[in-house]
C-alpha cells in the first residue's frame, strides 16, 4: 500500500492497487456516484479516494459490502431525494461530521432543501416548514439517534405516512451513515482538498462531547 496516509491509514492512487482493492475501488469511482462527482467529493486529481472511500479499500471483502450498501442507500431506494438528504444530513449534524455534511450539503441544495433548514439542521434544531412525510422523516431520524429506537407511536407515524419498505430503507440508511461517522473520526479522516483543508461548519467547542 501507498507510503502517503489520510488520516491514519494507507493512501493509495490507483496505481498502487492489487486485483481486489481495484475491484472495489472501480465500483466506487465508476458507480453512480460518478454523477454527483461534481457535487460530492470521491477522488483527489491524482486518482486517490477521499473521506470514508479510502477506508474500504483496507479491507476489500468489507469495503466491497459496504460499498454496495452506501450505493443502494443512495440511488435505490424509495425516500426522495430531498427526504434522503434530509435524512443524512441530520446524521452529519448529530455526529458533527465535517466531511459528510460538506460532501452532501450541495447534493441537499439542488434536491430541495433551503437554507432556512439547513441552518436549522446545522444547529441541531427542527426544521421549520416541513411537510408532513419529511417532518415525520426528520423526527424518525432524530428519534433513532437520541434513543437508537423508535417507540410504537413514533414507529407507527412513520410507517403509515412512508410504509413499510421506506422505513426499512430510512432505518438502514441511519445505521450506514453511522458507520461512515464512526469512520471518518477514528481514522481521522482529514478534510478534502476541495474544501481548502479546512471545514468550519461547527467549532470545535461544539464538536467536543459529541459521540
Amino acid at each position: 500500500m501507498s507510503e502517503y496516509r489520510h488520516g491514519r491509514l494507507p493512501w493509495p492512487t490507483p496505481g498502487e492497487l492489487d486485483d481486489e482493492r481495484r475491484t472495489v475501488y472501480d465500483a466506487i469511482v465508476g458507480g453512480p456516484r460518478a454523477a454527483d462527482a461534481a457535487m460530492s467529493p470521491i477522488v483527489t486529481r491524482d486518482g486517490r479516494l477521499e473521506g470514508p472511500f479510502n477506508a474500504m479499500l483496507v479491507s476489500p471483502a468489507v469495503g466491497t459490502a459496504l460499498q454496495s450498501l452506501g450505493s443502494a442507500i443512495r440511488y435505490s431506494t424509495g425516500l426522495t431525494d430531498r427526504d434522503r438528504e434530509l435524512a443524512i444530513l441530520e446524521v452529519a449534524a448529530h455526529y458533527r461530521s465535517e466531511f459528510e455534511w460538506f460532501a452532501h450539503e450541495r447534493v441537499a441544495r439542488t434536491a430541495g432543501l433551503d437554507e432556512a433548514t439547513l441552518g436549522a439542521l446545522r444547529a441541531g434544531e427542527r426544521p421549520k416548514d416541513l411537510e408532513a412525510g419529511a417532518a415525520t422523516i426528520w423526527s424518525a431520524v432524530r428519534s433513532i439517534l437520541e434513543s437508537g429506537d423508535l417507540n410504537d407511536v413514533e414507529y407507527d407515524r412513520l410507517t403509515a405516512n412512508v410504509g413499510d419498505v421506506v422505513a426499512v430503507e430510512l432505518v438502514v440508511l441511519v445505521g450506514y451513515y453511522q458507520t461512515l461517522a464512526l469512520m471518518l473520526r477514528t481514522f481521522r479522516v482529514p478534510a478534502p482538498a476541495t474544501a481548502g483543508g479546512s471545514l468550519s461548519t461547527w467549532s470545535e467547542s461544539n464538536r467536543e462531547g459529541k459521540s
